[in-house]
């Protein structure tokens, strides 16, 4: 018998609900029903609740994708999203570019983390666009949602959401900012991990914390532990491999070396957005330094300002969205805008996404919207 079903048997027979007074219609006195104007109303009692939690979804198995098809995947693109002038969504270019991914080769989206700018959305447009991509793209792509918090109650609620409209997997960063003890982030972890397949994001860089391997090895028990994003570098990625979990190279600039000399599964990668399909090659078809130098002048382009402001800058060049920023992002400079064209010429612009020509965009071009 499934705990939903236990739980609503339970809430059903409870104090006999349906005969209590509680729930019952109070209806006047019939010896004032001759006189409606000195009918009096009673409010009922309030009715009171069994303290348990109704679970978002059904524990039972229902198409679910399983950990082992997550910790399979090689190419995980960590994809932009795209505005409108007024900065909703522009759904139509972000399906124009996750069908890209998809032809490139890539094996699954992030949605919503840092380069699709989960954090300037509010949670019902996080949630929405999980529930748009799965909608549309489920059948081809693995879809992750970025439903992670610092707030463990933000995050359990979210990945319940995620889940709930048919993510595959969720993808969970450490408390940030407030941060919190080893113990903390372990019991935080605990609270999202039995819901279904989830990637942890390490990210020092981002949170101010370190996510050290003692934390994950007291997380491996769980069948629910996909793999880690890893981006503390190679030594990390080894320790990991050597104790069978699965991982990721979180840094664009080293998930060649990190996959073919030190056992990483691929990368979860924000130059895939440009240009998936070398990407790919790079994760496919074994040890290609010539093809990784070719692309770490690019990488390099990407993150000299954080991201995901490259790669904004970049799609927005290419014509492939609009050239429209939420704030506190904002393009590059004028400078590097050139750069990056001479950058798509030395590279090829047939190994880039889209079909215009490259451009330099001036900054009349771009517009910054600061209340959406």
């Amino acid at each position: 018998m499934s705990l939903a079903y236990q739980q609503m048997s339970a809430f059903k027979s409870c104090n006999s609900w349906a005969n209590d007074a509680a729930f019952r219609f109070v209806r006047p006195n019939p010896s004032t029903t001759c006189n409606s104007r000195r009918a009096r109303w009673i409010s009922p009692k309030a009715a009171v609740i069994p303290n348990f939690h109704l679970p978002m979804r059904s524990f039972e198995v229902k198409n679910r994708t399983s950990t082992d098809e997550i910790k399979s995947l090689r190419l995980i693109t960590a994809i932009k999203t795209p505005y409108l002038p007024d900065g909703r969504f522009d759904l139509e270019a972000y399906d124009a570019l996750v069908n890209m991914q998809i032809e490139g080769g890539a094996d699954g989206v992030i949605v919503g983390g840092t380069t699709g700018e989960g954090q300037l959305m509010s949670w019902d447009e996080h949630i929405m666009l999980i529930g748009h991509t799965i909608n549309c793209f489920g059948m081809s792509i693995k879809v992750i949602g970025n439903t992670g918090s610092n707030s463990t109650r933000e995050a359990i609620h979210a990945t319940e959401q995620g889940f709930a409209v048919g993510m595959h997997a969720a993808l969970h960063i450490n408390p940030y900012y407030g941060k919190t003890s080893l113990e903390g982030m372990v019991s935080h972890f605990k609270c999202v991990l039995p819901m279904g397949p989830t990637i942890i994001y390490n990210v020092p860089s981002r949170t101010g914390q370190d996510i050290p391997p003692s934390v994950i090895q007291s997380l491996a028990e769980s069948t629910n532990l996909a793999g880690v994003k890893e981006c503390m570098g190679h030594d990390r990625i080894k320790t990991y491999r050597k104790t069978g979990i699965t991982v990721w190279s979180g840094n664009d600039d080293e998930c060649h070396d990190s996959k073919w000399d030190h056992g990483a599964t691929g990368v979860i990668s924000v130059a895939s957005n440009l240009v998936p399909g070398l990407m790919r090659e790079l994760m496919f078809e074994g040890k290609n330094p010539s093809l990784n130098a070719k692309l770490l002048p690019l990488i390099k382009w990407l993150f000299c300002e954080p991201n995901p402001i490259g790669v904004n800058t970049a799609l927005a060049q290419l014509g492939v969205v609009r050239p429209i920023f939420r704030l506190p992002y904002a393009p590059l400079p004028l400078a590097k805008r050139m750069q990056f064209v001479d950058i798509v010429g030395a590279i090829g612009r047939e190994n880039f996404i889209g079909e215009k020509d490259v451009e330099v965009l001036d900054d009349n071009d771009f517009i910054l919207v600061g209340r959406y």
